[in-house]
């Protein structure tokens, strides 16, 4: 019997307003453990964590290691240790990072896409489309500087490790060979209070700066996120939000200020996304996997 574990890395999700009850709860169905990296926090967020109902989470404290300071690698690191701590009785490992969520929609093709694929050794995991929010519940990234896919399902193989800042995998030093799941993954980092924002972005960017703890707490700005100054092309989400995204979405109490139809890019990229608009091709896509061809 094909057995599924769910694995995330999280700290300071009540301070910074991550959506992580959500991420986990989207994927829970589909495991039969989930375990959660639980960075030391300055808020509540195992509490938050210990409130999700049933018995299949497992919180593992860890301790960041603050000399990681450079292109985001501290969270691979993390990553790798909520990996590891799946048991090898587990066929299939499903990562969700604490601002994506599964639609509930896509749960029956997820776990067809496993089972189809569970005798095929070849194939080490399952690609997902993606969906990038931006500012609001409404609108979502809509040019080459969003990634499309991304592997978010991988074999319980320890050999396959977390690449560079967490985004995807690489199994030996090579990219993870991956075939569709035909499911999508809605990605709400950029969706939160102003202010929320503002911190989040401070907090992260000195993962990839390479300053110190104490340069990027003098550097840290208090002050509202600009939505409007920060993106390059937008469209309007018409479609259906996840279940579980329901009461955030609720709450929803600010304006992001954006305006779909301005397109702020230079000259070759314009012809880019033009192009990709036309025949749904991206040249000179980065691709973080392989993708094998299966019919």
């Amino acid at each position: 019997m094909m057995k599924v574990a769910g694995f995330t890395f999280i700290r300071n999700a009540v301070k910074y307003d991550f959506p992580v009850v959500e991420a986990i709860t989207s994927v829970l169905p589909l495991c039969d453990l989930f375990v959660v990296a639980l960075g030391r926090s300055e808020d509540q967020t195992e509490e938050l964590l210990r409130g999700i109902s049933g018995d299949k989470i497992r919180i593992i404290p860890t301790e960041w290691d603050e000399t990681l300071t450079h292109g985001g690698e501290v969270y691979a690191c993390e990553t790798n240790k909520a990996f590891d701590a799946i048991p090898v009785e587990f066929d299939w490992c499903f990562y969700i990072q604490g601002d994506e969520v599964l639609h509930e929609n896509d749960l029956p093709r997820v776990k067809a896409a496993m089972e189809r694929w569970a005798d095929d050794r070849e194939v080490e995991g399952l690609l997902f489309d993606y969906l990038h929010f931006y500012g609001n519940f409404d609108h979502v990234g809509d040019s080459r500087h969003w990634y499309r896919r991304e592997v978010r399902v991988i074999r319980n193989d320890k050999s396959i490790r977390s690449y560079r800042d967490a985004q995807g995998f690489r199994r030996e030093g090579r990219k993870i060979k991956a075939v569709p799941a035909d499911a999508a993954i809605y990605h709400y980092g950029w969706v939160r209070h102003p202010l929320y924002m503002q911190r989040k972005v401070d907090a992260v960017s000195r993962f990839y700066s390479g300053i110190s703890a104490e340069e990027a707490e003098r550097k840290a700005i208090d002050q509202e996120f600009d939505y409007g100054g920060h993106y390059d092309a937008l469209a309007r989400f018409n479609g259906s939000h996840p279940r579980v995204m329901e009461e955030r979405i609720k709450r929803l109490n600010w304006e992001a200020g954006v305006d779909i139809t301005k397109k702020r890019m230079n000259l070759r990229y314009l012809m880019l996304y033009y192009f990709e608009k036309l025949t749904g091709i991206r040249p000179f896509e980065f691709r973080n996997y392989t993708l094998l061809k299966r019919k």
